[in-house]
């Protein structure tokens, strides 16, 4: 994510510090005590009861209004999404406040779960939320570590602790996406060893909580069976965040973003055919909403290369720019034989 510059400015004469540091405090430590360092920064200056806070000149919260409006431009639809990542950024940057001012802030647990078809941006705000989270200082460093079961589940025994535990050690400060968590849980195997990874995932989400983010990713059907099926998970994870699909207009405005960054356009002739080639490829198998596209913009480019240099003679700047009709068109989704049939791939 690229950072807008900060609204910054000298530090007061009180010596305040910067408004990035943020720790609840730990069982034990007692509401009222002064945080530990977090990111390198010392701990936040405490406010007297009577004291007035104007929340929206606020470093802090100037920052995390930057990100959030960066979520907004970057993000097309997804309105649930963004607003769960509100609540949860409000809710962290109250607390901090009420850190500030002595009052009790006991640290949230926040474990999620992603549901949601392929291509819907769970992956993305993923690593989002890690930053989001890293600038609130919930988390030391926010990266995202993205994983499935092969990256967690050995093949014999004495495979799986190794494993998982090295996965761990890469994310901790910071967020470990599970993809298709379902995977991890295969009862119809008794000789499988993913319960020993999800028991060892447990352990680490309850002890670790205050350093690790683990966000449980994959189908909405498959991730209630996963949870009726181990309770001790489900109790750990505090937010479900689901993704819906995108719709046509949406993918569209995905496309021309994609397109545009990439320093493309569509002809006027093109926009027609790309948005029945969006409309037939959203009813075929295998659509992946937003990847898909991403993979239909990568054929358009193979395509529009071939006729350029297939056509030979002088070329101006526009002509490397500029997607035509025929370029979407030559696409195999036009002429599918077979009803329902899913383009082979890379004929997209």
């Amino acid at each position: 994510m690229k950072g807008n510059g900060e609204a910054g400015g000298a530090p007061e004469a009180s010596g305040e510090q910067s408004a990035r540091g943020f720790s609840m405090p730990r069982p034990g430590s007692g509401a009222g005590q002064a945080p530990p360092e977090v990111n390198g920064t010392a701990g936040l200056e405490p406010l007297p009861p009577d004291a007035t806070v104007e929340l929206g000149a606020e470093q802090q919260a100037r920052r995390i209004s930057e990100m959030l409006g960066r979520l907004d431009r970057e993000f097309i639809g997804l309105a649930p999404v963004k607003d769960r990542v509100r609540e949860i950024a409000a809710l962290l940057l109250i607390d901090r406040l009420r850190q500030r001012y002595g009052l009790s802030s006991s640290r949230p647990s926040l474990h999620m779960c992603f549901t949601g078809s392929p291509g819907t941006g769970k992956t993305t705000v993923a690593t989002r939320m890690g930053e989001l989270l890293a600038e609130l200082g919930y988390l030391r460093k926010g990266q995202l570590v993205s994983v499935t079961r092969d990256d967690l589940v050995g093949q014999y025994v004495g495979h799986t602790a190794p494993k998982t535990k090295e996965v761990l050690k890469r994310a901790m400060g910071g967020v470990l996406l599970i993809d298709e968590a379902y995977y991890l849980y295969r009862p119809e195997n008794e000789r499988d060893y993913g319960q020993e990874c999800i028991e060892i995932l447990l352990q680490f989400m309850e002890a670790h909580r205050e350093d690790l983010v683990v966000i449980l990713a994959g189908y909405a059907d498959r991730m209630d069976v996963f949870f009726r099926s181990n309770p001790g998970m489900a109790s750990r994870v505090a937010h479900h965040i689901d993704f819906p699909d995108f719709s046509a207009g949406e993918l569209i405005q995905i496309a021309e973003l994609m397109l545009e960054r990439e320093q493309y356009r569509l002809s006027a002739a093109a926009q027609i055919a790309f948005r029945e080639y969006v409309e037939l490829r959203m009813s075929q198998p295998r659509f992946a909403n937003a990847r898909s596209i991403r993979n239909a913009i990568d054929r358009l480019r193979l395509r529009q290369a071939r006729r350029l240099v297939a056509a030979g003679g002088s070329i101006v700047r526009d002509d490397l720019m500029e997607i035509s009709d025929s370029d979407v068109r030559a696409s195999r989704v036009f002429n599918e034989a077979p009803e329902g049939a899913a383009p082979a791939p890379g004929t997209e």
